[in-house]
């Protein structure tokens, strides 16, 4: 048995256009209302004023007081209330004598019969309205005395005059403003509905026509990603101000808190970061550094028929870097130990043959001068740098270098003892920047007349020094900043890129707050220098 799905709930638009339809109907219809029942008494007290203004004249008149005293009173007064009923618009003008016994009446059959109302406050001189059933139905009438004298208050009472006008009239009065009134109640609503619509049109295209529990899971989910994603996520505006940023973003850009709504100009970050990120065109893994790390980025603009802003992420690839330049290096050692095997296959082939040929002391002597000179090699560079890892490093890029027409050397005031370097500066660091200045130098020199590397390490004023010149061209003077940015070379690119090695360098001199310098060689070429404070209790001084 097929179980009935349950509807889908309104989305957000819909129960706000329903919820705003049903408070502009309530709106108008209460003002409609209001409007209705103020007109309606209004009508009431203008009608109680148009009765007695008409009843007061037909009392003051001096044609009424003479046929009051005239032996039928009937006989001229009827004419003249129906004449002055069909001029003023009232329904009935009653004129009566003291005691209530009309003489007037628009039904002549009712001319003799005593009016039906009150007349207490009439016969005490006063004009008073009011509202009552008489033989015409419910309607509004004033009542006012007839005196026998100038109209000053003095003389005799000797009648009454009673002029209204039907509740029936005032409500048909009403009725015409009415009828009117929900014409334009009825547009007001329309106009508020049509502007509610095209709202809520807008608000549906912008929420995709989700409802409530759709946007409130989808912003949970939305906060819930971004705290667990560790990549980091930067999202921008039009006017590429900082919209959104996730704990990640913040960690890997080193910024605070509070950087939302700020431009990225703003950050002080690197310039080609900032220009990566300022950019309109898309960028698709681009590496670049910060002052501690290594980022890849990319960066996509997000359009819907304008530029809305821009979603970037970043990846940190500190540790992946640290571990290609060390993989590098293994890569350089192992083809340094295939040339040298190669090599020594052919030391040992030269040897047999010389045997071979009787020339055994010969034999000897080659051999000997071979192993003398690489094991020389081997107690210079120990000698110097016992460290082990730096001292493997300077001997693989030593046979990295000869391959490549290059002699590398150390230099003899060079002296780390193994142990001396504080544990906050691991070696990966310090294979990094050694392993870069040594092949940018190698890179420099190859081809020249010397081509030749220099290599110093030692400590001094509790610093690590580490040293590397090159017979080269050496730096130009105007690029002596742009050398150590990222991209900046002076050669074509390769694969892989170029201009790399210079900016990891200074970033991890940067990261143990050193320093990185490029001066001019003594004899020509180019001398980079890093120095490393050594953070240590007791360290040796001078050039030890």
């Amino acid at each position: 048995m097929r179980v009935p799905s349950l509807p889908r709930p309104r989305s957000l638009a819909g129960q706000l256009f329903a919820m705003q339809a049903v408070l502009i109907a309530v709106v108008v219809a209460g003002y409609a209302l209001f409007t209705y029942v103020s007109d309606r008494r209004q009508a009431e007290e203008a009608a109680g004023r148009q009765a007695a203004a008409v009843a007061r004249s037909v009392a003051d008149s001096p044609s009424v007081r003479e046929a009051i005293r005239a032996p039928d009173p009937t006989a001229a007064l009827q004419p003249y209330a129906l004449r002055v009923m069909r001029d003023t618009e009232v329904d009935f003008v009653t004129i009566m004598n003291p005691e209530g016994i009309r003489w007037t009446h628009p039904n002549e059959d009712e001319i003799g019969e005593r009016f039906l109302g009150h007349t207490e406050r009439a016969l005490r001189g006063e004009t008073f309205t009011e509202t009552y059933t008489g033989t015409l139905g419910p309607s509004v009438r004033a009542v006012t005395p007839v005196e026998d004298g100038d109209g000053d208050g003095d003389g005799r009472i000797v009648g009454l005059v009673s002029a209204g006008i039907r509740v029936e009239a005032i409500s048909q009065r009403v009725q015409g403003q009415l009828t009117a009134l929900l014409g334009v109640a009825a547009g007001a609503l329309v106009l508020g509905a049509v502007g509610t619509y095209v709202i809520n049109a807008r608000l549906r295209r912008h929420t995709h026509g989700m409802n409530a529990a759709e946007l409130s899971r989808m912003h949970d989910y939305h906060q819930a990603a971004l705290h667990a994603v560790r990549e980091g996520l930067l999202m921008l505006d039009g006017q590429y101000r900082v919209a959104l940023i996730n704990d990640g973003g913040r960690e890997l850009l080193g910024v605070s808190d509070d950087v939302v709504g700020r431009s990225v100009a703003e950050l002080d970050l690197p310039a080609p970061l900032t220009g990566a990120l300022l950019a309109s065109e898309p960028r698709v893994d681009e590496v670049h550094l910060t002052r501690d790390r290594v980022l890849v980025v990319n960066t996509s603009p997000v359009s819907g028929g304008e530029r809305r802003g821009t979603v970037v992420t970043l990846r940190d690839v500190t540790e992946l870097q640290s571990l290609m330049g060390e993989l590098d290096s293994e890569r350089g050692f192992t083809q340094a130990l295939r040339s040298q095997a190669h090599e020594a296959a052919n030391r040992l082939h030269t040897v047999v043959s010389l045997i071979e040929l009787g020339r055994a002391e010969e034999a000897v002597a080659f051999a000997t001068a071979e192993l003398e000179l690489a094991q020389a090699l081997t107690d210079q560079v120990v000698a110097a740098v016992s460290e082990p890892v730096l001292a493997a490093l300077l001997l693989g890029k030593t046979a990295q270098a000869n391959e490549r027409g290059v002699e590398l050397e150390v230099s003899e005031d060079s002296r780390l003892d193994d142990g001396l370097l504080p544990a906050d500066l691991p070696s990966r660091d310090l294979v990094t920047i050694l392993g870069n200045l040594i092949d940018n130098a190698v890179d420099a020199a190859q081809g020249g007349v010397p081509a030749r590397v220099t290599v110093a390490a030692h400590t001094e004023g509790g610093e690590l020094v580490l040293r590397v010149s090159d017979t080269g061209a050496g730096v130009d003077p105007s690029h002596a900043d742009l050398v150590f940015q990222r991209g900046f070379s002076t050669k074509p690119s390769g694969p892989g890129g170029r201009g790399l090695g210079l900016a990891l360098v200074r970033q991890a001199a940067h990261r143990h707050g050193g320093s990185l310098t490029v001066t001019k060689a003594p004899g020509g070429g180019a001398r980079f220098e890093v120095r490393l404070p050594l953070r240590t209790a007791a360290v040796p001084g001078g050039d030890a």
